[in-house]
């Protein structure tokens, strides 16, 4: 049972990641019907963005808000230059798809050549050394942060989509672009916004995962972009509740996988078991914007 626990906690901290990137990704998805393959090279700029932030001695909520800026910015730069202008000249949304990822090996290289191929780690903080026992469970304050950041991160996302007007729009252009032009909602800096808070959930995630791990890498958001889009396929296409959900359950899965099995085989078990959902249920846990759509 003490097993268990600790695999719960464990599991709760890494999916609470996992559900912060894959909610980029859906939002991206939901309102252009696109995947964008830069978002991991976004988390991987975040994840060094607060590293340096940490290294200049900066609050890590400073770092954070840093990586959520910086990753933001990123995502801005590529709906202007990559997807707007693809989709002024009417290019085909695969085109999109190829731009992001020449975009994402661009992000890559840069981070090597400033930053080398080694791993790097944050610095040590009296938060990292902070653990507590409960009934043989340990839990780490590091992990109680990430969960809470993640969670208010979460949450702030749903305010935004739900109570103000730029969530409206966001949930109108992903409903239609026609309908949301015809009602006047300004597309192009709708589309800008969803992109901006698709890259800067990007960054934070990146941070968070630097911090749990104490590993950053310029090849770290390669990994995360494929458990991002496993997520999204897993909650179903487009849908932000689906994401989170997806997210835990995959954290979920990969901690008790190591723990009762062997690490070789967590990847395998992880997306043996999305497979096996997928069989029973194509769309995902969670209907998506697709079949609203249709």
């Amino acid at each position: 049972m003490t097993t268990f626990l600790q695999q719960i906690v464990n599991g709760l901290s890494l999916g609470s990641i996992y559900a912060v990137f894959a909610i980029g990704c859906t939002l991206i998805f939901g309102v252009l019907n696109i995947v964008n393959l830069a978002q991991g090279a976004f988390f991987m700029v975040g994840a060094y963005l607060g590293l340096e932030m940490a290294l200049l001695g900066l609050p890590l909520p400073l770092a954070l808000l840093v990586a959520l800026a910086g990753g933001g910015v990123l995502g801005m730069v590529s709906e202007l230059l990559v997807f707007r202008v693809l989709r002024r000249r009417g290019g085909h949304k695969w085109m999109g798809l190829v731009a992001s990822l020449a975009q994402a090996r661009l992000l890559v290289g840069l981070a090597q050549e400033i930053f080398g191929t080694s791993v790097h780690g944050y610095p040590s903080s009296p938060v990292t050394a902070i653990v507590w026992e409960v009934g043989g469970v340990r839990v780490q304050l590091l992990q109680v942060i990430v969960v809470i950041t993640a969670v208010i991160l979460m949450a702030i996302l749903g305010f935004t989509l739900q109570k103000t007007s730029m969530g409206r729009a966001i949930r109108t252009v992903a409903f239609s672009e026609e309908v949301a032009r015809i009602v006047g909602v300004e597309v192009g800096r709708t589309i800008l916004a969803t992109f901006f808070i698709a890259g800067a959930l990007a960054g934070a995630a990146g941070v968070l995962l630097g911090l749990l791990f104490n590993v950053v890498s310029p090849f770290m958001g390669e990994h995360m972009l494929v458990k991002g889009l496993t997520v999204i396929i897993l909650g179903g296409l487009g849908n932000i509740p689906g994401a989170v959900a997806g997210g835990f359950l995959l954290g979920l899965v990969e901690v008790f996988s190591v723990a009762y099995v062997s690490s070789a085989f967590r990847d395998a078990i992880g997306f043996g078991l999305i497979f096996l959902i997928l069989l029973v249920k194509p769309t995902g846990l969670f209907s998506g914007f697709e079949e609203r759509r249709a």
